[in-house]
């Protein structure tokens, strides 16, 4: 049932990742929990507090999201294997931590067209005849 790695899907995975989503990322996924599960007890603890905040306020989706919680993995690591204390890494603000990581990543797709729909609700709402529509922000 699998292709090799260049080859193209067959019909069988083509339905399968239309109705779970790309199997790539979720070995990527699972990978990168995997990486998670061997860090020390603290830094696996603050990685998941990290991944809870980030699941909620993050900016990216889909495989965006992905490279932040890989880039999220190797900074972990390098501070373990470095023995760098979680509160060196973090600050003394936590909130501005991941705020400012975060600020290197993309907005996702969703987030960008429910930002735009928004702005263009607004504008609609304040009367702004030059607001875009909704449909063309997509």
């Amino acid at each position: 049932m699998t292709t090799g790695s260049n080859g193209p899907k067959g019909r069988y995975l083509r339905y399968l990742e239309i109705v779970t989503g790309p199997l790539e990322e979720k070995r990527r996924y699972r990978q990168y929990k995997a990486r998670v599960k061997r860090l020390p007890g603290n830094h696996r603890i603050a990685v998941e507090a990290l991944e809870r905040y980030l699941m909620h306020f993050g900016p990216a989706d889909g495989a965006g999201a992905m490279t932040m919680y890989e880039d999220i993995a190797d900074l972990f690591e390098q501070s373990a294997a470095d023995g760098i204390p979680i509160r060196d890494l973090f600050g003394d603000d936590p909130v501005g931590f991941v705020e400012t990581f975060m600020a290197n990543y993309p907005l996702g797709q969703y987030r960008t067209r429910e930002r735009a729909r928004f702005t263009a609700a607004v504008a609609r709402a304040a009367g702004d005849t030059t607001a875009p529509r909704d449909r063309k922000e997509r």
